[in-house]
């Protein structure tokens, strides 16, 4: 709450790229390891979610020969990136 977030699309060397980043709270190395597991909820108590939406965003960009990357750390909000073929 209270916190900017940004997206941002480019296209570069052949590739797409969509990065949304947000200035929350952050998150750890240990968690960036699993935040793409399947049924990862990183800690929430609350009822929202099932903790699927990265895990299958991730395959699908897999599959589609991209990928899904994270860039964070406590207290610095997180910037995720999209990368897909592109076309020239």
């Amino acid at each position: 709450e209270g916190s900017q977030i940004w997206i941002r699309a480019e296209h570069k060397d052949g590739r797409a790229m969509i990065t949304v980043a947000d200035q929350g709270r952050g998150i750890s190395a240990d968690e960036q390891g699993k935040i793409f597991e399947k049924f990862e909820r990183l800690g929430r108590d609350d009822h929202g979610g099932s903790g699927l939406g990265l895990y299958i965003a991730r395959r699908l960009a897999r599959a589609m020969d991209g990928d899904i990357m994270i860039d964070s750390a406590p207290g610095q909000g997180a910037r995720f990136s999209l990368t897909l073929p592109g076309k020239e």
